[in-house]
């Protein structure tokens, strides 16, 4: 039976880049065959899946040497389209894979694309539709999901083309606790249907009894390999000396996901000093006025995407934020920090108010998606933006300890999305603001990076400022949440 992928000793050298991604990389994966990818951010592994979807030479078209042949396709000679049919791939950021603005035309676009009879997109949307349970997304604009209900539409869009072939790079470094479970029940089905699955993956508890292989790499080499239950027996320390992370969630973990409780579940304020938001309320459902515009207030009820009439934060301590997707996380932290301008708020603390514009100069924000703030031509200078007073030595501490001051040069869009998250973080220190805000900061980061943004965080609240962090990640919670506040449809759980 011929191997749905081939990969022969290939070297790669990215464009621009310094030194080969990939280092005589040689790999055949069956079909059926169910496959992870683990390792350090930069080991190569987004590289492999571009190998196979053929990104890589088509469009990053740096220096290739080696053979790598995709369903019986030579892809060095075959058109990326022709590939369309037979590899999909569901890609770390979805929003670099959307092409319409609607959730159902997303989903129907690659089968009208492709040139499918109408009878046949309508039935495929609505068998994916369906299988994946995403009918409460639907007729929705793509721009006003959250990160997590994008991935799933993004899966959704991939599952239509029917392909035989499915890459999934990190899929869920966006995901809630639910939709994660929900992730795992779409990959059953493709497994079921036969279909080969090769995942690059940082969270590895949810795959137990999903795949058969298992592959490290590390440094653009394949270093070990496994069967995907011989890699599950591995103990936390195996993993920690992988710099993977562990196979298995604590179970006071669980709880707080599941059962909506943990040790530090609420806020206990009776010795501590405090900041204290006051009268948040924001809907995206702007009403409009003849003359002029009236304020959201709690009056607005169930029209808010927003409704906090008061919350008090410990000062200098690590909050987590926790809640499902789409749930208004997001909408809570760019309501602090003044990026939704209609949102009413003040932030009191040490007895000054901070009101709309001077908000901005009190909390600094780390978004979800991290290329909507990269915009300097170089990582050093990107740092040298955010910084009150430039200092060069400072930039470049920041820098060495995030791992990147071998990057201060490299442009920060060649950057892979671990790296770019880094350097996001790099400038929410370097701007030293007293409120930091941060929308998923571990998402695509691997264990060591995700153990060290904890440790920077603790570092943080220990040069005075107090952090809120958006989180649906465990480990990282373990790692640096002093306190959880959930929220849930815009309001505040207690």
């Amino acid at each position: 039976m011929m191997n749905a992928v081939e990969i022969k000793n290939v070297v790669y050298k990215y464009k621009g880049g310094t030194e080969d991604s990939l280092k005589g990389v040689s790999l055949s994966v069956k079909k059926g065959e169910t496959m992870l990818l683990c390792g350090a951010s930069g080991s190569g592994k987004t590289s492999v899946i571009r190998l196979i979807n053929g990104l890589i030479p088509h469009y990053y078209n740096g220096e290739v040497s080696g053979e790598v042949n995709v369903a019986g396709f030579n892809v060095a000679k075959t058109e990326l389209f022709e590939l369309a049919g037979v590899v999909g791939t569901v890609f770390q950021n979805p929003r670099s894979q959307f092409f319409s603005v609607d959730t159902y035309g997303e989903i129907v676009f690659g089968p009208e694309n492709i040139g499918l009879a109408p009878d046949e997109i309508t039935r495929r949307a609505e068998m994916v539709i369906n299988q994946m349970d995403i009918e409460t997304l639907m007729g929705r604009s793509l721009f006003e999901l959250s990160g997590g209900e994008k991935q799933m539409i993004a899966c959704a869009s991939v599952a239509a083309l029917l392909p035989d072939i499915i890459l999934l790079d990190e899929p869920s470094s966006n995901l809630d606790w639910d939709a994660i479970k929900k992730l795992r029940e779409i990959i059953k089905i493709w497994k079921e249907q036969g279909k080969t699955i090769i995942i690059s993956e940082h969270r590895l508890w949810y795959l137990k009894d999903l795949v058969e292989r298992v592959i490290y790499m590390d440094s653009g080499k394949i270093a070990h390999e496994w069967s995907g239950d011989k890699f599950m027996e591995l103990t936390e320390d195996d993993t920690n000396d992988l710099k993977l992370r562990p196979t298995i969630v604590k179970e006071e973990l669980v709880r707080i996901f599941e059962n909506n409780t943990g040790d530090n579940y609420g806020i206990h304020l009776d010795t501590l000093e405090t900041i204290t938001l006051k009268g948040f309320y924001f809907s995206y459902h702007h009403k409009t006025f003849a003359i002029w515009k009236k304020p959201y207030s709690a009056d607005d009820g169930k029209d808010l995407n927003l409704c906090i009439p008061m919350l008090t934060l410990p000062k200098g301590k690590v909050i987590g934020v926790i809640g499902k997707n789409g749930t208004g996380k997001s909408t809570f932290l760019r309501c602090i920090c003044g990026l939704e301008k209609d949102c009413t708020g003040s932030i009191i603390c040490d007895d000054m108010e901070y009101k709309k514009k001077n908000r901005i100069g009190f909390s600094y924000m780390v978004m979800q998606d991290v290329n909507h703030q990269l915009f300097a031509d170089s990582v050093e200078a990107e740092i040298m933006i955010s910084m009150k007073e430039k200092n060069e030595k400072r930039c470049h501490e920041i820098l060495d300890s995030l791992g990147l001051l071998a990057c201060k040069n490299t442009h920060p869009m060649a950057l892979s999305g671990g790296q770019k998250q880094r350097v996001a973080i790099a400038s929410a220190i370097a701007a030293g603001a007293r409120l930091l805000l941060f929308d998923e900061p571990t998402s695509g980061l691997d264990y060591g990076h995700m153990k060290r943004v904890g440790e920077l965080l603790r570092e943080l609240v220990k040069a005075g400022s107090t952090v809120l962090v958006s989180t649906h990640d465990p480990e990282f919670i373990a790692e640096c949440c002093d306190y959880l506040i959930r929220i849930d449809n815009g309001f505040l759980i207690s």
